[in-house]
């Protein structure tokens, strides 16, 4: 039911952006944080031991975001012989890391959900280079980012909630496990929430355009999960391994790269 939602969450902010309007950006980023903080509560620090003894998927996740799904959206622009507006959104929206959300989609499809933490950590902080090189060799548009901004809120949004979730469920689980249940209903709300307030930025455009800005992103999404997930199994993967490095892939931005969302349009 994950898609369902967010879906819904992408359909409100298009046909009611008034609706969605109070989402700010402290909003946004506080949101974000309390998703991680919730993640953390499910992981122990055994589950980041048991990750950093094995890198080798971690560097699997990394490339496939830098290598299979920019040349995707290269593939997909040429394939579609996009306008060079459009095809330019496309790539610059290809060549940047999944963001935190893919937390909550690993948790919710039983995948790694500290392999997942550590990817999306370690994409983040690659965007600082990976980006701009990309899209300025695929695309030929040069993309700034905030290098210390970027590993600032890297920092804020990502490690320091998810740390804090740890140690809490280390230290009280007996607390943390009576509402551990509600944690995926919690994180489908908000991240509903987060797919919708960027899309009501933009809601005059996406109405207009419609499937000339639909069509493509479906694409993208649809052929980096599957070859995210073919070429996890292709290493001997187990399933949740590859089911984590399939969401990491195929997941398009948001926090730090929410405006890159609405690159296309």
């Amino acid at each position: 039911m994950f898609p369902v939602w967010v879906c819904l969450g992408a359909a409100i902010g298009i046909s009611r952006p008034e609706s969605v309007a109070w989402c700010s950006s402290g909003l946004f980023t506080g949101l974000l944080g309390f998703l991680m903080l919730s993640m953390g509560l499910t992981l122990t620090f055994e589950d980041f031991k048991k990750c950093a003894q094995n890198p080798v998927p971690i560097g699997v996740g990394y490339l496939a975001q830098y290598i299979v799904k920019p040349l995707l959206g290269y593939g997909i622009a040429k394939v579609l012989n996009l306008s060079p507006a459009l095809a330019t959104g496309l790539i610059l929206v290809s060549c940047c890391p999944g963001g935190q959300s893919s937390n909550v989609a690993t948790y919710i499809a039983h995948g790694d959900v500290a392999l997942s933490v550590l990817m999306t950590t370690a994409s983040t902080l690659g965007a600082i280079v990976m980006t701009p090189l990309l899209t300025k060799t695929l695309a030929g548009a040069m993309i700034a980012v905030d290098a210390k901004g970027l590993a600032v809120s890297t920092f804020q949004v990502v490690l320091v909630p998810t740390l804090v979730g740890v140690i809490a469920n280390e230290f009280f689980h007996d607390v943390v496990k009576k509402f551990t249940a509600w944690l995926p209903l919690v994180g489908v709300a908000i991240t509903t929430l987060l797919c919708a307030s960027p899309c009501a930025q933009v809601a005059t455009v996406l109405k207009a355009e419609g499937m000339s800005l639909l069509l493509p992103v479906v694409i993208l999404h649809a052929c980096a999960f599957t070859m995210g997930y073919y070429l996890s199994k292709g290493l001997k993967f187990n399933e949740k391994t590859a089911r984590t490095v399939s969401i990491e892939t195929g997941k398009l931005p948001d926090r730090n790269f929410h405006q890159v969302q609405i690159a296309l349009c």
